[in-house]
């Protein structure tokens, strides 16, 4: 029951980042999307994932993404430039997308069944032989495009300041 109510909070949140219009809320709210993610992997006695989605995803992602927000001026407030006025094809195409992603999910794992006498599958050491074993370069490879974003913030700050002198 907790895994459910968690889980729609969770889908509440999610909701209401995509479909705000000022940023800095869309930021806060992913806080608590992400957050919500964190609750469901402690559910899920993954404490070691539960941990490096807080230490990462909340603390790191949405402060870089925050930093971003304010090294490029970005308008606090509503912005009517932040809404292309193509939300019905955005909403198809989003449902499209999840029910995609549903079935898939759903059929990869229709006869997989968790076993319980075994070694626990959210432990450390199970986690840490899967991520450097099989996820490394995504890992390595998304932490070069979160630096990319950074700079790339701040390149675009600093042009605007030089403009803003001549």
């Amino acid at each position: 029951m907790a895994f459910l109510l968690v889980g729609l909070v969770t889908l509440g949140a999610a909701v209401v980042t995509v479909t705000t219009r000022q940023l800095v809320h869309a930021a806060l709210w992913l806080v608590v999307a992400l957050g919500g993610l964190a609750v469901e992997y402690l559910l899920l006695t993954a404490e070691f994932i539960a941990w490096v989605q807080v230490l990462i995803y909340v603390g790191s992602v949405v402060v870089l993404l925050l930093f971003g927000l304010m090294l490029t001026k970005a308008p606090i407030g509503r912005s009517p430039d932040a809404d292309s006025g193509n939300r019905p094809v955005a909403l198809a195409v989003a449902l499209v997308a999840a029910a995609s992603l549903v079935w898939v999910v759903v059929d990869a794992f229709r006869t997989t069944w968790i076993d319980l006498d075994g070694p626990a599958q959210g432990s450390t050491k199970v986690t840490g032989e899967m991520l450097f074993r099989h996820w490394v370069l995504p890992f390595e490879a998304l932490s070069v495009l979160l630096l990319a974003a950074l700079v790339g913030a701040i390149v675009l700050s600093r042009k605007n300041a030089k403009e803003a002198r001549d």
